[in-house]
């Protein structure tokens, strides 16, 4: 039985009549010749290796509304760049791999770090964020969608589900959020936005005091979903994590940017699974661990954005009372997958809300240590201001090397 439950401050979309997924394209098509779409791909060089991202594209080539993919692609040489432009060649829609490693775009970045207005770290942030400039450059869709290369479950559907209520011209949303249920194998997943995210927002709420922002994250069925979808507006303007913040620092932009009845989001997929992060207790700096403290310096510096002031203290009382709320969540979720027929390790539940406990503790340390720390990458707005013709030579850079290596 679909769940027609509205809850929180966010319109949310459900999938009650499994509408065939032919009807909807053809739907979206009659939406593209007013709003055309596009699609952004993030992707590391190795998830071409992979199980994932082949399937992925098998799926696109069938999509028949979308005007351009802009695929992002890390950590490549100069062959494995000549192999993804071969990957991707089958796609029938206007394509182009940005070489975020090659000597054309390094050069472009280099001259806005002297600037200080690039990233100035690597990782998912710095490509989404070169992605949306070529988008930007480019001018020819009016809506976008974007979803991760590691999706092992994926399908056409999600991507028509995601990118229908940004797409819709009767629909005045600006922004949705994908979300679906992390159950895969017998398992339920989503450790992060499970054990950390619902219970450091509801011991927020307790330590603070009900405030709407909270109010309006924990709206999100699954706030850390890598999939989401906006009207190319957006994209002016938002601020940015370049870490593991990105999709807490997305959200908090929605909410600075929009009214909630401009948000909305959107059940994509009864099934989905993908590349598994590992706990790494002993490693901060990789893994679920280091994700875990950048969501939470995330979450801190919006709340220090709304006036909320943070001291030893505070971060004291706020890991106590996750701590105890995180461990009724495990109670919650097990009593939840006995009923279900699934498999949940409560001993490895609780490992890692110990962990995450630890690791308020660091993001709060980390939060009052460093108070002039640039946590957001510069909105394009501010970049285009600073140097007018950027996205000209962003667009013309990603060209030439399209050009040349294709014709090679």
């Amino acid at each position: 039985m679909g769940d027609f439950y509205q809850n929180g401050i966010i319109t949310t979309l459900h999938n009650l009549a499994d509408r065939p997924l032919e009807d909807m394209e053809r739907e979206l098509q009659e939406f593209s010749s007013r709003r055309p779409m596009a699609l952004i791909l993030p992707s590391l060089y190795s998830e071409l290796e992979g199980e994932a991202l082949p399937r992925i594209v098998d799926e696109l080539v069938k999509v028949p509304y979308l005007s351009e993919i802009v695929i992002g692609l890390d950590r490549a040489d100069e062959g494995q760049y000549r192999q993804a432009l071969t990957f991707f060649e089958r796609l029938p829609q206007h394509h182009r791999v940005l070489w975020t490693d090659g000597p054309r775009l390094q050069a472009l970045d280099a001259e806005l770090q002297e600037q200080d207005l690039a990233p100035r770290e690597l990782g998912k942030g710095r490509n989404v964020w070169y992605c949306m400039g070529y988008t930007l450059a480019t001018n020819r869709t009016e809506s976008v969608a974007l979803h991760d290369c590691d999706i092992l479950t994926y399908d056409r559907s999600l991507l028509a589900r995601l990118i229908y209520p940004v797409a819709n011209p009767r629909f005045n949303y600006e922004f949705c959020k994908g979300y679906y249920a992390r159950v895969a194998d017998g398992k339920i997943n989503g450790r992060v936005s499970r054990l950390l995210v619902t219970p450091l927002l509801r011991a927020l709420k307790k330590t603070l005091g009900e405030m709407e922002y909270l109010e309006y994250m924990d709206s999100f069925r699954y706030p850390l979903a890598g999939e989401f979808s906006f009207r190319r507006d957006v994209l002016n303007d938002i601020l940015i994590p370049s870490d593991w913040g990105l999709e807490i620092g997305v959200l908090s932009e929605m909410y600075r940017n929009y009214a909630n009845n401009r948000l909305c989001q959107a059940d994509i997929a009864d099934v989905y699974d993908h590349k598994h992060q590992k706990l790494s207790p002993d490693d901060d700096s990789s893994g679920l661990s280091k994700m875990s403290v950048d969501i939470a310096k995330a979450l801190f510096r919006k709340l220090a954005t709304r006036g909320v002031t943070f001291n030893t203290e505070t971060f004291r009382s706020l890991k106590a009372t996750y701590y105890r709320i995180a461990l009724d969540f495990v109670e919650t979720y097990h009593n939840d997958a006995v009923m279900n027929g699934l498999s949940l390790d409560i001993h490895s539940e609780e490992k890692a809300v110990e962990l995450f406990a630890e690791n308020i503790m660091k993001a709060g340390e980390a939060f009052l240590d460093r108070p002039m720390e640039r946590p957001f990458i510069p909105s394009w707005s501010r970049v285009i201001s600073a140097v007018p013709d950027v996205l000209e030579r962003l667009s013309e850079a990603v060209e030439a090397d399209h050009l040349e290596f294709t014709a090679a």
